[in-house]
């Protein structure tokens, strides 16, 4: 008997998707809106039954056929599936939440919109269950496809264009080259699935073999597009400013996320038997991103581009327990595994919250010009409160939930240090996070210290939209509730350590 059960959630998302188109195609644009509305219960519905299969237990406690691992191992339904599908249910209930207030401004396609953004999701949810490269790759590129079509969802402005084609055209390459490193791993193991991956080449002995180190340093790059990682990280910037503020939100974190996630599995169980390999490629990465992003960052004045560098640094932070991957021992490497987990599910709070504020701030003012917002908070203070929670937790401070995810990272670091390498990229973190604290706070700085600009309309009422509001509530609570109570997500990280069973 075939477990439906243990995909529920992407099957409600597929209905969602038909739903949503259904009443784009039928109704009158007067009713339009009711396209988001369903693609919002479409994401809230997709989340219960990842609740009654974590209330499950074992693996054979609620269906009859003793298992939840689906078309011969390709498909797998564990607690790491189960915590990052929730994340990006989360990540696409919040980015729709951005969004609506945005599409409701002007002449937008609204059901196109929220089709795509609902069949991103669907294609990340996919990737959190995927064990084998076809279904991985598969996952990857229905998360990428629709994301190429937001970013340039402002058709009449020349720079959402660009963004577009600019991200069009790099995630084409990423894709070209990760496929191709995808066909080499096959061509020499035979085996499409993660396991048999791994299996094969600690049999054939394949750490040694020069095509399968390209192989895998193809997939790295790959995927290394995929998360704005330097130095392939230049797209991320320009796309962020281009798209519409919603989608830049969306980009860097559910879109971050996913490659996250499949770099997370493809390293962890298909090439673990050879992190000799990867981990100091990811070593390298790793510190060019924290470096570079956060340098070029400090020369923003742009509040978009700001966190579009901020992004491509918290994703060197994300690679530090990645990099040290080949020092560690089997507990190690399982501190590592819940040190990235961690951090990207408190990231996403963070940014979707930043992000929000920004949404925010800038149809308060006006203007994304950092200069622009001088004396915020004078004529919105809770405008200000916002941002500052915001910046100040993605800089780390604490009570804020930004702590416990730089915790996390140099924790796992930390317990490499028999290695000078581990110390070498400790205090390379170190610096960066010092580094990152002066531009955040010089945004802080500028909305209560610097004068209100003379072109501001300071005296006109702030009016925001609900669904934006909501968004700014959730996040804020979300950031301030786990740097008090940071058991809550490490809870959710322990859950994922099963992954690294067995290496």
């Amino acid at each position: 008997m075939f477990d439906y059960h243990a995909i529920a959630p992407e099957l409600i998302l597929g209905v969602t998707l038909l739903a949503v188109v259904f009443i784009d195609l039928v109704l009158s644009d007067r009713h339009k809106y009711l396209a988001g509305v369903t693609a919002l219960v479409g994401l809230v519905a997709a989340a219960f039954p990842l609740l009654t299969l974590a209330a499950c237990g074992d693996l054979d406690g609620c269906v009859d056929t003793g298992s939840r691992v689906l078309f011969g191992g390709s498909y797998v339904i564990d607690d790491f599936a189960l915590v990052l599908k929730g994340l990006f249910l989360v990540v696409g209930l919040i980015s729709l939440l951005l969004s609506v207030g945005y599409i409701e401004s002007d002449d937008y396609y609204q059901g196109e919109f929220y089709f795509l953004v609902l069949a991103s999701i669907t294609g990340a949810v996919v990737m959190a269950s995927s064990r084998d490269l076809i279904t991985l790759f598969i996952g990857l590129e229905l998360v990428s496809g629709p994301a190429f079509l937001l970013a340039g969802w402002r058709k009449g402005d020349l720079r959402s264009n660009e963004a577009a084609l600019k991200f069009f055209l790099i995630g084409v390459l990423s894709s070209a080259i990760l496929l191709f490193g995808m066909s080499l791993v096959y061509g020499l193991t035979g085996e499409i699935t993660f396991d048999g991956i791994a299996q094969a080449a600690a049999a054939l002995q394949l750490a040694d073999e020069p095509a399968f180190v390209l192989a895998v340093v193809f997939v790295l790059v790959g995927f290394a597009f995929k998360i704005a990682a330097v130095p392939f990280h230049f797209w991320a910037p320009d796309t962020y400013q281009g798209a519409p503020t919603p989608v830049a939100a969306y980009l860097s974190v559910g879109s971050k996320a996913a490659g996250f996630v499949g770099l997370l599995l493809i390293c962890y169980q298909a090439f673990g038997s050879v992190r000799e390999i990867w981990g100091p490629i990811l070593w390298i990465l790793a510190a060019l991103s924290m470096t570079i992003g956060n340098l070029v960052a400090l020369r923003q004045t742009n509040i978009v581009r700001l966190l579009g560098y901020s992004s491509i640094a918290h994703g060197g932070f994300i690679l530090v327990p990645f990099a040290m991957a080949a020092t560690y021992d089997s507990v190690g490497l399982e501190d590592a595994f819940f040190g990235s987990v961690t951090y990207v599910l408190i990231y996403a709070f963070m940014n979707l919250g930043a992000f929000a504020a920004v949404i925010a701030a800038s149809t308060r003012v006006g203007s994304a010009e950092i200069e622009d917002w001088g004396g915020l908070g004078k004529y919105a203070p809770s405008l200000a409160a916002y941002l500052t929670v915001f910046f100040f937790a993605l800089a780390g401070i604490p009570p804020l939930a930004g702590w416990f995810a730089k915790f996390v990272m140099f924790r796992a670091v930390i317990g490499a240090f028999s290695s000078p390498w581990a110390v070498v990229l400790a205090v390379i973190a170190a610096i960066n996070a010092v580094i990152a604290l002066v531009y955040y706070t010089r945004v802080v700085k500028t909305v209560y210290m610097d004068p209100v600009p003379e072109t501001s309309d300071a005296e006109s009422p702030t009016i925001l939209a609900p669904s934006l509001k909501l968004a700014l509530v959730i996040t804020a609570v979300a950031v301030v509730v786990v740097g008090f109570f940071p058991q809550i997500l490490a809870f959710f990280g322990e859950a994922t350590r099963s992954l690294t069973a067995g290496l």
